[in-house]
């Protein structure tokens, strides 16, 4: 029985079918309450026969939903309707990178920037024990705002408990894309799996086609594992030898060949491509290492416009989600269900490095290196102090929190922001402290939304009572001064934000859209924020900043003396009020 457009699914309400495979369908729905589109993958009714399968996917949804990176396709929730489990996931508007592949080759800027979501994305979910294990160009999105996105996280971890509804003589994973030790249906899958499906993605993106093409999954699948890997250079003579290099190391037979970690290959294809010179496949930037070494200032990978224009606007909303369905199809149709442990705790050299942006050389930062001899004048930066406290006791929050505080330190936000997230999963759920050391470290810097973050995680620890009022103050505070300059990368904070308090996260959205240049965006989201609660001061505060943007000084006066001169309100309001009076005057 499939949901019918027009229908309410829980507070859901279904508005058009984005997509169908054999496992799953998945729709487009509306969440009133919210004010958001939602994409819901629903199981097909074949898989309900099995309890056992069911409570394993509700298990298995809770582990991948944990993965909070901003490359990552979030689950916002899980549930049943009419005896049907489904998934709950943002709803992305856009189309696949198979899809942009299909156009033509990519751009430089457009290879710099998947190379940078997915592989730091991939890199992440590894740091938290979490395998992808089917890596492939339609498992990538690309919305329209240019942001790319990781999907079906897990997807094979929930399969899993489907053996008994799946044929027993098929092999988990996507033939063109499928390790050598997966093909062969090895139980002790690691990162190594999805470092040779990465790089068979890197290799169609450079080369211009995937290694082993034929008529058959099967031999496709036969060619991967015994076959020699075709040279790029011979299938296409502009790749440079120095990239040659990498793919052929990362599509190694034997896992132990390739390279160690994601982060390992990040480096060495980045590496690669400064060394090189010259454009790669079908590119149009020449990147020359004699410049590109040199330009360090931006810590962040920036999004790339171009792959967002050449998408087709008519097939947009519903090609950004054929992965959903059609990419399960495929799984079924040559995959039997394989368990693989990934453990967290490895060897150090796959601690996280610092990111920097394509194409210049990541400084990788290794905690096997030995201390410096009595007398060196270049004692450890606090980076790689932290690192080699994280190699020593790689469960230990107290050690990640070090990691991303010297990491904000030294401006390596998006790796900071990664690893506060390692390190509040990390800390005991049910304790204060940490999450208020946390926060406390964080506001000193200034680090708005990491702050709000840490004080979001204690909330959940009153349950039905009330946040004490100061850490109320200290969270709403921080939200609103996050947003202001919120980073890219740490855009799922508003997601977040929606599930724990809906007015403040419209003032955050609104905030935002102020200080983006979206002045009318700014007043909706005011709008919607004095409808559910109109008594808000920080609404009367937004109010005034809006005025002020729109030059209506006199306006803005009225409300910041108001808010200055009201002793009932929490003191960062009229701290904030008092500081935009003294620029109007």
């Amino acid at each position: 029985m499939s949901f019918n457009i027009g229908e309410n699914v829980g507070p859901y309400r279904i508005i058009e079918q984005l997509g169908q495979g054999g496992m799953a369908t998945v729709y487009k729905a509306y969440h009133a309450s919210l004010d958001r589109y939602v994409a819901l993958k629903v199981l097909h009714p074949a898989f309900n026969q099995d309890q056992t399968f069911t409570m394993r996917f509700q298990r298995e949804a809770r582990v991948v939903a944990r993965l909070e990176h901003t490359n990552i396709v979030p689950i916002y929730d899980y549930s049943e309707h009419e005896g049907r489990p489904y998934l709950v996931m943002k709803y992305i508007e856009g189309d696949t990178l198979k899809a942009r592949l299909n156009q033509g080759p990519l751009t430089s800027a457009e290879i710099e920037h998947v190379v940078n979501s997915v592989g730091y994305a991939l890199a992440y979910a590894h740091r938290q024990g979490i395998l992808h294990r089917d890596i492939k160009p339609s498992n990538v999105m690309i919305a329209t705002d240019g942001a790319i996105y990781l999907a079906d996280f897990g997807l094979a971890r929930i399969a899993e408990a489907g053996e008994s509804t799946m044929s027993s003589d098929s092999i988990m994973g996507t033939p063109q894309y499928i390790s050598p030790e997966q093909a062969m249906g090895k139980k002790d899958l690691d990162a190594g799996t999805d470092i040779y499906s990465f790089g068979v993605m890197l290799y169609e993106m450079v080369v211009g086609r995937v290694p082993f093409t034929a008529d058959t999954p099967f031999s496709i699948i036969h060619d991967h594992i015994y076959t020699p890997l075709p040279l790029p250079t011979s299938v296409n003579p502009n790749v440079p030898e120095s990239v040659q290099r990498v793919l052929l190391k990362s599509l190694a037979k034997d896992r132990a060949d390739r390279y160690a970690t994601v982060e390992e290959l990040i480096k060495a294809f980045k590496d690669a491509w400064t060394e090189s010179g010259v454009p790669m496949q079908g590119t149009a930037i020449v990147m020359r290492a004699s410049i590109v070494k040199d330009d360090k200032t931006n810590p962040q990978p920036q999004a790339d416009s171009q792959a967002t224009k050449k998408l087709p606007e008519e097939k947009k909303k519903r090609a950004a989600w054929r992965w959903a369905a059609g990419g399960a199809l495929s799984l079924i149709c040559c995959a039997v269900v394989l368990f693989a442990a990934f453990r967290y705790n490895r060897k150090p050299a796959e601690l996280p490095v610092v990111a920097s942006p394509m194409p210049v050389a990541t400084q990788a930062v290794r905690p096997t290196q030995p201390p410096p001899p009595p007398g060196n004048q270049n004692p450890p930066s606090d980076v790689q102090i932290a690192i080699d406290e994280v190699a020593k006791d790689p469960r230990n929050p107290d050690a990640h929190l070090r990691l991303s505080l010297a990491l904000w330190d030294a401006k390596e936000l998006r790796t900071a922001f990664d690893e506060m997230t390692q390190a509040a999963n990390l800390a005991d759920p049910n304790k204060p402290d940490f999450f208020l050391k946390a926060a406390e470290e964080y506001t000193k810097r200034e680090a708005w939304t990491l702050a709000a973050s840490m004080y979001m995680r204690v909330a959940p620890i009153y349950k039905g009572g009330e946040m004490p009022e100061d850490l109320q103050n200290n969270l709403r505070e921080s939200v609103y001064k996050a947003s202001e300059k919120i980073a890219s990368f740490e855009l799922k904070f508003f997601d977040r934000l929606d599930n724990f308090n809906q007015p403040l996260a419209h003032l955050a959205r609104g905030r935002h859209a102020l200080y983006s240049g979206k002045i009318e965006e700014a007043k909706r989201q005011l709008e919607q924020a004095k409808k559910i609660k109109p008594d808000m001061p920080e609404a009367s505060l937004f109010e005034a900043e809006i005025a002020m943007k729109e030059g209506d000084n006199k306006k803005a006066l009225d409300i910041f003396t108001s808010l200055s001169e009201n002793n009932a309100i929490p003191e960062w309001i009229r701290r904030m009020a008092d500081s935009f009076l003294k620029s109007l005057r």
